[in-house]
This record gives C-alpha cells, sequence and structure tokens, in this order.
C-alpha cells in the first residue's frame, strides 16, 4: 500500500500533472475461451497508443480472490489500504448528493427493487427507473417519521437513493438486505454485533413503513438497503499527497468518496465522456491531479451487455484526444474492478492497467491495451494502493528516501 505518513514527508510541489483515468468495471472475461474479452474487442487506437508508448500491467483492488466493492476499490486506487481504511457505500452515496454524515450517524445506500406479490425480487434494479421517476416515490420515504430519531431521505439517479438516520446511540455494523439475486425476498436487516440490535430493529420497522408505502405500484415496489456506515474521518488527501486534486465524475457515490477525501469536486454539464475531458480542460489550470471517473462500463457490465460494454469502452477512447491536448505529465489509465458481462457483478479478477509518463516511462512490448496483453506487461501485478506512489514518482512529486 501507499504508506501515507511516508508520502506526506516525501512529497513535494511541482508544476506537474497527473489524470488518473478510471474506466469503471473494465476489466472483463471473454464469452468464450477463443474470443476477446471487451477491451480486447473494443477499438481503442488512442489507448493502444498510449500502451505502445507507456507500460502495462494489471492491479488488484484488495487481494488475490477477493472481489471489491466500489469504495474500498477506488480507496485504493488513491493509495488508502482498503482493509485498514474501511469506508461504507452508504457514507458514500451521502456525501455525493451534499448529505452530511456525521460520526454516530448511520448512512445507507438504497435500492428501489420489483418485487412479484409473493413479495420475492424479479428485478434487483426496478428496471432502473429513471431518476425523474424515482424523484416522487424518494420524497413517499422521506415523509416517513419514527420515534426518537430524524431520516433523512435524498434521491441519487435512476433506482438509488441514499437514507440517513440521526439520533442516540446508532451502529452502523449492520448486514445489507440485498440477497443479490431475485427471486427471494429482500432480506430482513441483522446486526453484526449486539450493540447494533435496536439499529436493527429501527431500520427493519422503516423498511416495513416503506413497504406499505409502496404498496400498489408494479415496478419499484420495495426497496433493498447496503452498505451501512458513518463518517470514517479519512486523512486528507492533500495533506498525504501535497496536490491540489479535483473530481470529474457523473455519478454521485465517486463525488461522495473524493468529497470525503477534501477534493475538489467539479460540477459541469453533460454525461458523456467528451462532456468529462472538457470539464478537465476548464480547470486545467488550478490543479494538480484530475481523477476522472467513466461509469457506463460498469453498468453495461452488470446488466450482462458485453457489446455495449465494448461500446462504452469505446466511446472513451473516441473521446480522449482533447484530454490528451491538454499534454499531462502523467496518465494512468485502469479501472476500480472487473465487472465481467458474462457474470454481471463485480469480479476478482486483477484489472488493466497503463501507466504513460514519456519522460520517465521505460516501455514495455506490449502492443495494445487488453486484459491479456496487461497480464504481460512490464508493470507486473501490483496492488492497486501502490498506484499512487508510481504515479507521484512519475511525476518528480517524490522526494528522495534517506540519505
Amino acid at each position: 500500500m501507499a504508506d501515507l505518513d511516508l508520502m506526506q514527508a516525501l512529497h513535494r510541489s511541482t508544476e506537474s500533472k497527473i489524470v488518473l483515468l478510471v474506466i469503471d468495471g473494465l476489466g472483463g472475461l471473454p464469452l468464450d475461451s477463443s474470443g476477446p474479452t471487451e477491451l480486447e474487442a473494443a477499438k481503442t487506437p488512442n489507448l493502444d497508443r498510449l500502451a505502445v508508448e507507456g507500460a502495462t500491467g494489471q492491479i488488484v483492488p484488495i487481494l488475490p480472490g477477493i472481489t471489491p466493492g466500489s469504495g474500498p476499490a477506488h480507496l485504493a486506487l488513491f493509495g488508502y489500504e482498503p482493509l485498514t481504511f474501511k469506508i461504507g457505500r452508504g457514507v458514500l452515496e451521502a456525501a455525493g448528493v451534499g448529505m452530511h454524515v456525521s460520526e454516530g450517524d448511520v448512512a445507507a445506500r438504497g435500492n428501489f427493487c420489483t418485487v412479484d406479490k409473493k413479495g420475492n425480487i424479479t428485478d434487483r434494479r426496478a428496471g432502473r427507473i429513471p431518476t425523474e421517476d424515482a424523484a416522487p416515490i424518494v420524497k413517499l420515504l422521506d415523509e416517513i417519521e419514527l420515534p426518537d430519531v430524524s431520516i433523512e431521505v435524498r434521491a441519487v439517479r435512476e433506482y438509488r437513493f441514499v437514507v440517513v438516520m440521526r439520533g442516540k446511540k446508532l451502529y452502523a455494523d449492520l448486514a445489507d438486505t440485498d440477497p443479490q439475486k431475485t427471486g427471494v425476498p429482500p432480506l430482513p436487516v441483522q446486526a453484526l454485533n449486539p450493540e447494533a440490535g435496536p439499529t436493527a430493529e429501527l431500520i427493519n420497522t422503516w423498511i416495513e413503513h416503506a413497504r406499505k408505502a409502496l404498496a400498489g405500484r408494479t415496478i419499484a415496489n420495495a426497496v433493498t438497503l447496503r452498505g451501512f456506515s458513518t463518517n470514517p474521518s479519512l486523512p486528507q488527501f492533500q495533506d498525504v499527497y501535497g496536490m491540489r486534486a479535483a473530481c470529474i465524475a457523473v455519478y454521485p457515490m465517486y463525488k461522495g468518496i473524493t468529497d470525503l477525501l477534501g477534493m475538489h469536486i467539479l460540477s459541469f454539464a453533460g454525461e458523456d465522456p467528451q462532456d468529462e475531458f472538457a470539464a478537465t480542460a476548464e480547470i486545467w489550470t488550478g490543479h494538480d491531479f484530475f481523477f476522472v471517473h467513466i461509469k457506463k462500463p460498469d453498468s453495461m457490465g452488470e446488466d450482462g451487455n458485453f457489446e455495449g460494454k465494448v461500446a462504452a469502452i469505446e466511446s472513451v477512447d473516441a473521446a480522449l484526444p482533447p484530454l490528451l491536448a491538454l499534454e499531462p505529465d502523467v496518465i494512468a489509465v485502469t479501472g476500480d474492478h472487473s465487472t465481467p458481462s458474462q457474470m454481471r457483478v463485480h469480479s476478482w479478477h486483477p484489472v488493466p492497467v497503463l501507466l504513460w509518463a514519456p519522460a520517465t516511462v521505460r516501455p514495455d512490448r506490449c502492443k495494445v491495451f487488453g486484459d491479456r496483453e496487461c497480464a504481460q506487461g512490464g508493470l507486473g501485478t501490483f496492488p492497486s494502493a501502490q498506484l499512487m506512489p508510481l504515479l507521484m514518482a512519475h511525476a518528480g512529486k517524490l522526494e528522495k528516501y534517506g540519505a
């Protein structure tokens, strides 16, 4: 991992600029053993050129064989050891939509889902109900009141919402209610230790009120909750690395994690890669580090849409020239985790990574940016949390250690 104390001691200020381009869910699998992965099937001339001129490898978000959630996977990309700095999806979603979560509050990411007459889930994401259709349903949930706590519910995006409970002696050590499959009912909230028992009962009561509020709907007629968490009080990114960092992302959760790290979160119009790259250009002179997040490949992977994921990756590549024209000193392109479309979920597979730093990189023999090519790359396979020191070193932002 990146030793945060060491990074704080060694970092130095330079004019160099780093871009960390995260293509969410980038890693994939072939549909059959002789076929390409989604990244390999995509036409990516710009990324291929960067791979030829740079060095490639693979990153492991948590540990070999461990499937990561988005929160710990992104913490690792920023150099925070995910097994040490634990962060829940709920507080990320809350921060991403501007909800304040204090230590001791409990936040949870909510999903609208659809259940049948027997209460079994038929669609875990309620058909990806549009945000504008979900907003009035969220308002129904926000009207639920329980004694001794205040409850705030806010829409996030599509079928996602966030709920924050504030009160005395609330504990976030709670198990998710999403069973991660259809044909079964949502799970009840269960406490992971005895002191969280009353909080579990409280949230189960809230879920029962939500079920009644949604009764009669044919879609989005139930909820699941996941990622119960509170504010983890993370070390701030600028203190650790000495860089003025900016987040350019569409989805609130990724804004949430960078908000908790103290990054500047950029507001901009549009949702496509070209919109994000144009927004990056607008703030180029005022920052040293740019986290640019692309969500759609992950969504396509979760939907089992191989061709959709291929097209989403291609759209990133096609939009790259204006970003490259900014002449960053260091570019890293990778994903937070793999989301193979044949699996429809995050997976434990290593994630391709390329590092482009023309002044200092040692090129390898990789000719294209692909899963199997990167597995043979000169960077090797290493933990995601070790990526940040590499970026800092290639940008000339680290002093020598020792005499």
